[in-house]
This record gives C-alpha cells, structure tokens and sequence, in this order.
C-alpha cells in the first residue's frame, strides 16, 4: 500500500514538471509567433514603402523631364529673340548712322546757302524790286531769289525732320536695349533652373538605380513599359478621327517603304529585334547630339505628345491604313496632340528622358499596332549612320 502511494506522488510530480515545461513551450512558441507577425507587418510596410517610392520616384522623374523639356524650349526661344534683337539692335544704328551723315550732308549745304544768302545782302529783294533800269532782268532775278529761299527752307524742313527720326531711332535704340538686357537676366535665370532641374533628375536617377539593381527588376521595368506603350498604342489605333490627314500627293503610307527620311542623323546603336537585357528592341536607338532637330519622317497627325514611362518624352504620329511612327527619348516637345504635320516637319529635339543617361532617339513604326522594322522603310544607312 506504502508502495502504491509512493509511486503516485512519483507519477503526479512527473505530471506537474511535464506539464510546466510543456506550457514554457508554449509560451515560446507563442512569443515567436508574435515576432515573427510583427517582422511580417514590417516587411509587408516596408514592401509597400518601396512599392510607393518607386511610384513617388517615377512622378518626380515625370514632373523633372518635363519641366527640363519646357526650359529648355523656352531658352531656345529666348536665345532666338534675343539674336533677333541684336540684328535689330545693329540695324538701327546702321539707321540712326546713315540719318546722322545725311542730316550733317544737309547741314553743310544750307551752311554754303546761307553763306550765298549773306553775300547777296540783307536788302537784296527789296534792291531787286526797285531797279528798273532792266525789269525783264530783275523779274528773272526774282525769281530765282524765291527758288533759292524756298530751297533753303525745303533744307531746314528735311534738318529738321531728320533730327526727329534720329530722335525716334535712339529712343528705340534704348528700348530695345532695355528688352534685351531683360531677355539676358530671363536666359541666365532659365539656365539655373536647367541645372537645377539637370541636377535634381540625375538625384532622381541615382534613386532609381537601387530599386532596380538586378537585371530581373530591369525586365520588370522594360516590360512594364513596353506593356504600357502597346496598351496606349492600342487605343490611339481604336480611336478614330474625322478630321485626319490623307496622305496626299506624296501617296499612302505603304507606298513609302524603303524612301522615307531617317527622322534624325546618327548611328544606329541598336538594332530592330537586338536584344535589350531579356527583351528586344522593337525599333531603332540612333545615337545623336542632344537639342539636335527630330523631323517627322511623313505626313500625319499627332495623336501623341507627352511623357511615358520607359519612352521618356514621346511623340506618336499616325498616318493612314494603320500606320504610326514613334519618336522617344525627346529632349522637349514642338508639336501638341491634334497638330498636323508634314515630312521634314520639326517635331522635337533629341534628348535622354525616360531615365537614360545617353543621348539618343528611339523611332519606331508600328504597322496596326504592330512593330515592323524602321530600316526596311527608311533609305538605306551607310556605316552605321542614317542619312
């Protein structure tokens, strides 16, 4: 009996020892748990963090090259106003230098009648009038003293109006000037916003660049953006437009294959179908200088002008039976949606929106939607180069 109830304070002590190290397990187990959800909600915030700079990152990269497109047209029209300003500057003073010999000229020659007028004497006129020994004499006399009175005053009339134009040239003279020196603060002022805006781009960049290290994040990104590029395309082809140019007397689009223009003169960096890290380039990069003129290559209609992630500042040009031409990597933008425009027609300017870092234009030609090569419709490269 003695045995009986040793061994069951034995099997009850057992019990309890087993049971507290069971509920020490549980404790744990519940405790990591409740880490490991809490480094899930981090990880989940911080996932969702990132997701929402990268968002913030192309925003800012969107407002800054369009803002850099937009300085940098504005400079160029206030770098031609004021070389029209200069010509016009130099022109007056050509102006106002040939009035000033002219109205010395005149000056000279009423010094020499003034000179005669005071050797004829004070009362010639009136001597004249009354010498009668010979009137058919002194009438002819008086008439040439009125002639050369009138000639003098015609003189001082023509002095005089000469002086008011210089005056009128010199007050423009200062005018212009005035607006010149203006326009020159305004160029200043316009290029430190571009270095400001180049500076915040190139930020931008570098944040970009760690989102997007490995080459499957630059996959992500290329396809993304091809994906939003043939979904916008798509719908520019769906859409239609009554007021659309025809194709003239140039003839259809289709007929132009192999004689269109290069749209801009470069070398073909990258070719139609070559690779582009796991995808393929579905036109052409031509490397070119940056702010250098991009033509439309044919007759048609801008159904697209704006910035587009991936193709950076982006021109479509749509022409008949289905075709589109695209211009990307732009530096700024001349041409708005709705404006119609011939073959040679500047559109844009070259440039490295869309996050590039090299100069260059992407051209594209999509035939219903889909990309075709741009060599076989533009004339024939030479080395490399389009021409």
């Amino acid at each position: 009996m003695k045995f009986k109830s040793f061994l069951f304070v034995v099997f009850a002590i057992a019990v309890l020892f087993c049971g507290q190290s069971i509920a020490g397990d549980v404790e744990r187990k519940a405790k990591e748990l409740s880490g490991l959800k809490s480094k899930i909600n981090k990880t989940t915030q911080a996932v969702k963090q990132l997701k929402s700079d990268k968002k913030s990152l192309q925003a800012e990269l969107k407002r800054l090259e369009r803002r850099y497109g937009k300085s940098v047209s504005q400079l160029a029209d206030l770098k031609q106003q004021i070389k029209g300003l200069n010509k016009t500057l130099e022109s007056n003073k050509q102006q106002r230098k040939a009035k000033q010999q002219e109205i010395d000229s005149q000056k000279r020659s009423l010094e020499s009648q003034v000179k005669a007028a005071h050797g004829m004497g004070k009362h010639e006129k009136l001597k004249l009038m009354l010498n009668q020994q010979d009137p058919a004499l002194s009438g002819r006399m008086m008439v040439y003293y009125d002639l050369f009175n009138k000639a003098r005053l015609k003189k001082i009339a023509e002095i005089d109006n000469g002086l008011r134009l210089l005056h009128d040239l010199e007050l423009q003279y200062q005018n212009e000037s005035e607006l010149l020196e203006k326009k020159r603060v305004a160029q200043k002022q316009r290029q430190q916003k571009i270095g400001e805006t180049k500076s915040g781009r190139k930020a931008v960049l570098v944040k970009l660049e760690k989102h997007f290290k490995t080459k499957k994040q630059q996959l992500k990104r290329f396809k993304q953006s091809e994906k939003k590029l043939s979904a916008l395309i798509v719908t520019l082809q769906q859409s239609k437009d009554s007021s659309f140019v025809s194709s003239g007397a140039v003839g259809p689009f289709s007929k132009l294959k192999g004689k269109l223009p290069w749209p801009v003169k470069g070398r073909i960096v990258k070719k139609f179908g070559e690779r582009r890290s796991e995808s393929r380039w579905d036109g052409v990069l031509i490397d070119a200088k940056e702010g250098q003129e991009v033509r439309a290559v044919a007759r048609g209609k801008v159904v697209y002008a704006d910035w587009l992630r991936g193709y950076g500042l982006l021109t479509i040009i749509k022409h008949d039976k289905g075709y589109m031409t695209l211009y990307a990597f732009n530096q700024s933008l001349y041409k708005v949606k709705g404006d119609s425009v011939e073959a040679g027609t500047v559109i844009s300017t070259v440039g490295l929106s869309g996050g590039r870092t090299n100069a260059g234009l992407y051209f594209g030609v999509r035939k219903k939607g889909k990309p075709t090569n741009p060599v076989k419709w533009c004339r024939k490269i030479r080395h490399g180069k389009t021409r």
